[in-house]
């Protein structure tokens, strides 16, 4: 009895070790070829998983093989162009990502984990993006010309136009006086020449910053491009994710910006003619009491009329509300009612040399006729990355044609 005893149990070990092997080959079998290039179940499932987490719309399993036999033609084009991808690079495009979420590259690293996804797989996806970017670049960057008469073709039809918003991160250093302005001249001209990542940018906002975001690494929310200051929107728009701006002047302070992100969002958008906005200055800068007093007046000021009340007997000048087109704004004040909607409240500035904390409120936004409008380089470098885009599309489309594609 004991003797077969022990066959059946080592009978069954051969079987479940059979199992798991077999497991893991179906795992690991390949479900397409492309060019002599692999493509296993494991990384259609990888992949699909993480187009879940980005909320992809679709059959996901199907988008992730699509995107999958797309990343190995591209792949492939960009060793026949010599184009490398440096683990530097890899780690700033994760990191935008992440900072797309709120969160630092090994926040999110660990959040995908916990969803059953491979750091590799994440870093696979980053790596194939940035490669066919720069191989596209490096193809057609420098050969798309746009003549005056498509910008003016372009601009009398405002609406096909799309809306661009903009992914930020910011450093501002104060400079109330002469002494702290050539001190934060110093300090900018530093960061914008030495801080080439996003987390090398978080690190420098954590450390220098006066602005509340530095607790974020100096991260702003999305924001329309039309609602940053007019000539703040060129700065950006010139700059590609990663880079940062050269140091900006600012009433009491000075400050540099990191493009993270920026992507069309479909829909056209109109340039504010004016803003209405309320700063209600409350005396005591920054200080314990001064926050306690704002805190009180944004929970019983729902608009920018409640304010009048809740400063009544106070000395007129406490309270200032104004209309003025955004170019005729305060660049600072102008910067902080840009990440605003109606009625929302921001306490990030001080005057005063900082004694005067300043409650602000945006009141509403007025949009001009959007035909009456036209800023011709936006057009131009809409135009260009349009025109760049289809001809990646058309690129990767011959090399598909061109293509040994195997699907098992």
């Amino acid at each position: 009895m004991q003797r077969l005893l022990s066959q059946i149990l080592l009978a069954a070990m051969v079987w479940t070790g059979c199992t798991a092997a077999v497991t893991a080959q179906n795992m690991f079998r390949t479900v397409a070829t492309v060019n002599e290039r692999a493509v296993t179940a494991y990384e259609v499932d990888q992949r699909a998983q993480l187009l879940t987490l980005f909320n992809t719309p679709g059959d996901v399993r199907e988008r992730a093989l699509e995107s999958l036999i797309d990343e190995r033609i591209q792949l492939a084009a960009a060793e026949d162009a010599g184009i490398t991808v440096t683990e530097e690079e890899i780690r700033d495009g994760q990191s935008e990502f992440a900072g797309r979420a709120d969160l630092s590259r090994e926040q999110f690293v660990a959040q995908i984990q916990q969803q059953g996804i491979a750091p590799e797989s994440f870093r696979d996806f980053v790596r194939a993006g940035i490669a066919w970017r720069k191989t596209v670049e490096d193809r057609f960057g420098g050969s798309v010309n746009i003549s005056e008469t498509e910008i003016d073709r372009a601009a009398a039809a405002p609406e096909e136009q799309p809306g661009l918003r903009v992914l930020l991160s910011e450093i501002v250093l104060p400079a109330r006086n002469a002494q702290e302005r050539a001190q934060a001249q110093q300090v900018a001209q530093r960061i914008a020449g030495s801080v080439t990542s996003l987390q090398g940018f978080a690190a420098a906002a954590r450390e220098n910053s006066a602005s509340p975001s530095r607790e974020r690494g100096g991260r702003i929310d999305w924001l329309p491009l039309t609602n940053l200051p007019p000539n703040l929107r060129p700065v950006i728009l010139d700059l590609s994710p990663g880079q940062v701006s050269a140091p900006i002047d600012l009433p009491n302070a000075v400050a540099v910006f990191q493009l993270r992100a920026l992507e069309e969002t479909g829909t056209a958008q109109q340039t504010p003619e004016t803003i209405d906005y309320a700063s209600f200055l409350i005396p005591g800068g920054r200080s314990q009491q001064a926050l306690s007093e704002a805190a009180r007046i944004d929970a019983l000021a729902d608009t920018c009329d409640d304010l009048y009340g809740l400063a009544e007997g106070l000395p007129p000048q406490q309270l200032e509300r104004q209309t003025a087109a955004p170019g005729q704004i305060p660049q600072d004040v102008a910067l902080q009612l840009a990440r605003l909607d109606q009625y929302e409240t921001s306490t990030a500035l001080t005057r005063n040399d900082g004694q005067t904390l300043v409650f602000l409120m945006l009141c509403e936004r007025s949009y001009a006729d959007p035909a009456s409008e036209v800023d011709r380089g936006a057009i131009r470098r809409q135009l260009v990355n349009q025109r760049i885009s289809r001809r990646a599309d058309n690129y990767l489309a011959e090399l598909k044609s061109n293509a040994y594609i195997a699907i098992n």
